[in-house]
């Protein structure tokens, strides 16, 4: 049985539950994670400063992988400040129609959206110039847009899918054309994989005409962050997705990985056993299929997606299940499908 750490960041809210969740599907798996947790809860923030983040960002430089619960923002984003300081230039957000999950589109979607994490107008807050204008400077680098674009034919390769480059390149000829240089760059490489080029906009109408004609699209910061935001809102919920966001070395290769449900942290209902697990899960099974371990990612998904579709789920989408019954239908079905 392989052994794998995994630093874990406890945060705000439902993120006591959502680890408790993790840590019972966990046991039902056939590799062992060795859970290295580090609390970035408000609280430990206020007490501890600065040295609350040294000690993680070291943790998750050290071990390489990560599983993250949400944070509460006030003075600061916690999400902000490990992007910067672990340097992660790639984020990554799967999105899939789930059977049994009430929205209004009635066709199938399975896209995987890989989002440059810097640059774009993010990077840049702006200033004013006079009361009647301001002004923002974009930039566009071409190494991550390289990480970017490697790390979406390499899923391409895997999932035997295609990849869609998608900018505004022919108005922002600058930025978004030295993105799709770099895409061009990368392609290059793999020959074997089908490429095609899309202006965001008509992107945006494509997949909600024609979703089957898109499989793994490579976009700069804010079109990704608007892509995959509305991409969930077709498949119900902005909190049935999961995220992951990855560093990378001189080599190119992934150095840091960091896994994490796309919700916030529902101080409503913290502590209630009523909070929906889905998205945390989602995030392991993402984690699993990065370090190899496809056989209990795919049960994993595939546990998840039964429950939902069978009603046997939390009551926020259909179910009547309390937070541990739900997690422990799912370790259960986990369990049986590896044997």
């Amino acid at each position: 049985m392989k052994t794998y750490s995994v630093v874990e960041i406890l945060g705000d809210g439902i993120s006591a539950e959502l680890s408790r969740s993790v840590h019972a599907v966990a046991q039902a798996l056939p590799c062992r994670i060795e859970f290295v947790p580090m609390d970035l809860s408000l609280e430990s923030r206020q007490r501890g400063g600065s040295a609350v983040y040294d000690r993680c960002v070291e943790a998750m430089q050290r071990v390489g992988l990560a599983l993250k619960y949400p944070t509460t923002t006030t003075t600061e984003s916690p999400n902000q400040i490990l992007r910067d300081r672990c340097d992660f230039s790639v984020i990554h957000r799967p999105v899939a129609t789930i059977p049994g999950i009430q929205n209004n589109f009635k066709r199938t979607i399975d896209i995987e959206v890989i989002r440059v994490a810097t640059g774009g107008t993010y990077d840049d807050p702006g200033m004013r110039i006079c009361d009647e204008a301001a002004v923002s400077i974009r930039k566009i680098e071409k190494t991550p847009s390289r990480h970017a674009a490697r790390f979406a034919f390499e899923l391409a390769q895997r999932r035997g899918g295609h990849v869609v480059s998608t900018s505004k390149w022919t108005i922002q000829r600058a930025t978004d054309g030295l993105f799709e240089e770099a895409v061009d760059e990368v392609r290059a490489q793999f020959p074997a994989i089908q490429h095609r080029r899309e202006l965001f906009d008509s992107l945006l109408a494509g997949i909600i005409m024609k979703p089957e004609r898109y499989s793994v699209i490579v976009t700069p910061n804010e079109y990704g962050d608007f892509l995959s935001d509305s991409a969930c809102g077709l498949i119900g919920s902005i909190g049935l997705g999961d995220s992951a966001s990855y560093s990378f070395g001189e080599s190119g290769r992934v150095k840091i990985a960091m896994f994490d449900p796309a919700g916030g942290t529902a101080p409503d209902i913290a502590g209630k056993d009523l909070c929906n697990p889905t998205a945390a899960l989602l995030a392991l099974a993402n984690l699993l299929g990065f370090v190899g371990e496809e056989r209990a990612c795919a049960a994993l998904r595939k546990a998840l997606l039964e429950c939902i579709a069978k009603q046997q789920c939390t009551r926020d989408v259909g179910g009547t299940l309390s937070t541990s019954a739900f997690t422990a239908r799912i370790a259960e079905l986990v369990r049986a499908e590896l044997g």
